[in-house]
């Protein structure tokens, strides 16, 4: 699926200004600045000037929030926002109900004690954030996340994505029967967007300090829907009634990005559809 761009204009905007350029000079904003957030329950509150708020915006990590203080601008971040500003950025101190700074292992416990898939959800996050696509909360259509080449103001999202785990310890407990893959895959063609599933393999290391994702791989896999009729009008379906409905999803980043906690494979799997 192609990227739908908004508006004439919108691809030369992001070509000209590229989400890695935004992103590095948010975090050396808030080095500079020093700035802390707040950690309430199940997300972190950040003080911002205009600049700051600006930069956070263009760069799409949280959500302005509306107070009464008219001379304050206030950011809230999701669990995984702000983890990735803490631990992947180092730019982003959190400040916890006891008025003292959390070190990336207390803040590691605290978030898994508020959502026990955290690990998974967070090492998806980081893998896509990492090679410059945004993500943003994807619960509006039923997944973990979206992931748009650039600032959703440009363009349109192009992956609904599901954080799952190797075995059989998901805790998500998605994709188990075929009749959820195809709720899944109809939702999210209805939108426009493809499915893409991202699976975590924690290789037996655990979840107990964040130093555990370095020796976590990941998978990526693209699912779509075979339309039997459309493939006989374009003579492109294959003969025996089947089609590879995996992917390999790298081939198809902006900006392609490998680490050694990051394992790619060409992964294929087949599905008879009668229409």
């Amino acid at each position: 699926m192609m990227p739908r761009w908004k508006g004439k204009g919108s691809q030369a905007k992001a070509n000209a200004d590229p989400m890695s350029k935004i992103v590095s000079q948010l975090q050396s904003s808030l080095i500079q600045s020093e700035t802390r957030g707040l950690l309430s329950s199940c997300s972190v509150l950040v003080e911002v000037d205009a600049e700051l708020a600006d930069l956070l915006n263009r760069s799409c990590f949280g959500r302005p929030r509306i107070t009464v203080q008219e001379d304050k601008q206030w950011f809230q971040l999701d669990m995984e926002e702000a983890f990735y500003l803490c631990f992947s950025l180092k730019c982003l101190k959190v400040i916890g109900e006891d008025g003292y700074i959390k070190s990336n292992e207390e803040l590691w416990d605290y978030l898994k004690s508020k959502k026990p898939v955290f690990p998974v959800s967070y090492k998806v996050y980081s893998h896509l954030r990492h090679k410059n696509w945004v993500v943003r909360s994807g619960l509006q259509y039923g997944v973990d996340f979206v992931a748009y080449r650039h600032h959703p103001a440009l363009v349109h999202s192009e992956y609904a994505v599901l954080a799952l785990s190797e075995g059989d310890n998901d805790l998500n407990g998605r994709l188990r029967v075929w009749s959820d893959v195809h709720c899944t895959v109809r939702l999210c063609g209805s939108v426009a967007k493809t499915l893409l599933t991202v699976i975590v393999n924690s290789n037996n290391q655990g979840a107990n300090c964040p130093s555990c994702l370095e020796h976590y791989t990941v998978e990526e896999r693209t699912i779509t829907r075979w339309n039997p009729e459309r493939s006989r009008e374009d003579q492109t379906g294959p003969k025996d009634g089947t089609k590879k409905i995996v992917k390999d999803w790298c081939n198809h980043m902006t900006s392609p990005c490998t680490s050694q906690s990051t394992k790619h494979n060409d992964l294929a799997g087949t599905v008879k559809d009668k229409g």
